[in-house]
């Protein structure tokens, strides 16, 4: 159920937790223990059985638990980062000092897109395939545009 992938914003545990005394078992309680953050990277809250408890509290009691998952809420993706106005104007002047116009559809065909409205939103990888795609096309002329 964990996703590594993508912080978890909340999860909830069913804990057992076993209490023992020279080696023999006292008691056995189990609680629902949940931690949780109104977004990645923020403060932690923590209940237990409901109710507010300190976060300390709550990983104490995780700590000495068998546990299992029984709800998680996941922090959404991030969308990959794009190159920015910079690199596009620079990805633009290029395609200028090529002779080429169509500077978009180039972007379209060289990175695989069904639309192409800005270089600027095109991803690190995005970008690469374009040039990429400039350099098979004009194997001498797309450095000597970059310089």
């Amino acid at each position: 159920m964990q996703d590594t992938k993508r912080p978890a914003l909340s999860r909830t545990w069913k804990a057992v937790v076993t209490y023992r005394e020279c080696g023999t078992v006292t008691a056995v309680d189990t609680h629902t223990i949940t931690l949780s953050r109104e977004v990645v990277g923020g403060p932690l809250s923590a209940t237990v059985d409901g109710q507010p408890v300190t976060v300390k509290q709550a990983v104490n009691l995780l700590e000495g638990a068998r546990v299992e998952v029984l709800a998680e809420v996941l922090s959404q993706p991030s969308a990959p980062a794009t190159i920015g106005k910079a690199r596009a104007h620079k990805l633009h002047t290029i395609m200028g000092r090529l002779g080429l116009h169509d500077h978009y559809g180039i972007a379209r065909r060289g990175a695989g897109l069904d639309e192409c409205y800005s270089l600027a939103a095109l991803t690190e990888q995005q970008a690469r395939q374009v040039w990429a795609y400039l350099l098979n096309m004009f194997p001498l002329d797309a450095h000597r545009a970059a310089a």
